[in-house]
């Protein structure tokens, strides 16, 4: 890989993994609503489960899915109806999370299994796999480049946008902010939704 294609995987790095989706929008509601170190397991979540969808995306199961519209329905279906129902939590959500307290919560398990119901998640990951890794003879090496710039970046956005909800906390614990705040986010969830729909 030259450097300009690394230049070039570091610039779409940095616009997806940035650009908001249900990944951190997630990560700043629960850094919001819980603080940052419970936000932290779907944090880490992110990049393990993302990585696991490249992997799977690079040996080939990626153009399954695209070529079976049935499976592709599915997947986008049932990522649709897990972002509504967070979305749904959230709306109803007002108090700041304590401990033990399951309002708004998604756990490690969740944030992996959630990246194969994210469909802007398996567009990168077949952007990057297409543009990057298939179809080169050192298609291996280049996977070794590309799933750790890609893991880095997925940490590091996820962890900024939950440090930033978890620097509202003071601010949104007046009032009915944090109820406000919530009802924003579950609707930027079912944008995200909606978007899904169409894409």
């Amino acid at each position: 890989m030259n450097w300009q294609e690394f230049t070039a995987l570091l610039v779409m790095a940095a616009a997806m993994s940035f650009s908001p989706g249900p990944n951190t929008t997630l990560s700043t509601t629960l850094g919001a609503n819980g603080g940052l170190p419970r936000a932290m397991r779907f944090v880490l979540a992110v990049p393990i489960g993302w990585s696991l969808l490249l992997a799977l995306c690079a040996a080939g199961v990626g153009a399954l899915v695209m070529a079976a519209p049935a499976l592709k329905w599915v997947i986008k279906a049932l990522g649709i109806a897990y972002l509504l129902w967070l979305a749904f939590r959230l709306s109803r959500s007002g108090a700041l999370g304590q401990t033990g307290d399951d309002s708004v919560r998604v756990g490690f398990g969740q944030g992996v299994m959630l990246q194969f119901l994210n469909v802007k998640a398996w567009l990168l990951a077949l952007t990057l796999v297409g543009g990057w890794i298939a179809g080169h003879p050192d298609a291996l090496h280049r996977f070794a480049i590309v799933a750790p710039v890609m893991l880095v970046y997925a940490f590091v956005s996820n962890f900024v946008y939950a440090l930033a909800g978890s620097l509202l906390r003071g601010w949104l614990a007046t009032g009915r902010r944090l109820l406000w705040f919530n009802r924003a986010m579950a609707v930027l969830l079912v944008l995200t939704a909606a978007w899904m729909v169409r894409a």
